[in-house]
């Protein structure tokens, strides 16, 4: 897998009660190559041709989103021009509103249905306008949509309960539990560090570090999930992933978890870390 960074970098991310969390830059990130590219066109031209393209970003940022629909934009004009075709997966929508992206795709719903139907203000919040050009770009060009994220309703039992309490249908829209996988140590103490401020000041849901690490796993091993079934159901496509910065950096992030999905040498992902300042 390849990094690619901007030249400056803010990493923000949402934990599980809407808490905002700054991680510190000076901790490992995935073995990649690490390319300083600030332009769309470089970045286009870099990541052409890989299977999965990850624009890491800080949901509050304008400049970030509109330049998400540049890339988008000009990927799908070379796509166009050969035989892939692409997808995009959005961290923004819960994996059991599917549907709704389908038949917002599809013509049947209008975009405020979307909107209302993916209960977007209360799951997600923040301003719909930084997606929608995205969205209605998707449209116009029949791109498909993947809702990748866990439901709430999961992520929140496990941060309060445990993974332990999890059964029956509750992993419907989530790995089974032998694809959960805890054993990263060094995660492990970055979460415990980050749920000991949490609970110095007075924030947050979960019950103990272990839940709380639990249900940050499982955030990542859902959305890598989506990514690895959609690319194993389509290996001729291009998936472009909207997902906050923290997810993808790391070698315990999205991407590493994908990798472990898909058995081909020839798997190519890129993630971009993407800059206010370009």
């Amino acid at each position: 897998m390849r990094f690619i960074f901007s030249a400056w970098i803010r990493i923000t991310g949402i934990f599980l009660a809407g808490l905002i969390f700054v991680l510190p830059l000076d901790q490992k990130v995935a073995l990649a190559e690490i390319v300083s590219i600030n332009s769309t066109p470089e970045i286009v031209e870099r990541v052409l041709q890989d299977d999965v393209v990850y624009l890491g970003e800080n949901h509050d940022s304008p400049e970030i989103h509109q330049q998400q629909l540049e890339i988008v934009t000009q990927l799908q004009e070379n796509i166009a021009n050969s035989k892939k075709e692409m997808a995009i997966a959005f961290e923004m929508f819960q994996r059991p509103f599917q549907p709704m992206l389908d038949r917002y795709l599809a013509g049947t719903i209008t975009e405020e249905q979307l909107r209302e139907q993916t209960e977007y203000d209360r799951r997600w919040g923040f301003d719909w306008e930084f997606y929608a050009p995205i969205l209605r770009y998707a449209k116009d060009q029949q791109i498909p949509l993947i809702a990748m994220n866990t439901p709430e309703e999961i992520t929140q039992k496990v941060a309060q309960s445990g993974i332990d309490s999890l059964g029956g249908s509750d992993y419907r829209y989530i790995p089974p539990a032998k694809d959960i996988d805890l054993s990263n140590t060094e995660y492990r103490q970055r979460l415990q560090d980050i749920y000991e401020q949490h609970v110095e000041a007075g924030q947050g849901n979960s019950t103990d570090a272990d839940n709380f690490f639990a249900a940050q796993v499982l955030w990542d091993e859902t959305m890598a999930e989506a990514i690895a079934l959609y690319h194993q159901q389509h290996p001729d496509s291009q998936i472009i992933v909207l997902v906050g910065k923290a997810h993808v950096m790391y070698d315990y992030a999205i991407p590493d978890r994908v990798a472990r999905r898909i058995d081909s040498s020839g798997f190519t992902q890129s993630t971009i870390l993407m800059n206010e300042d370009r």
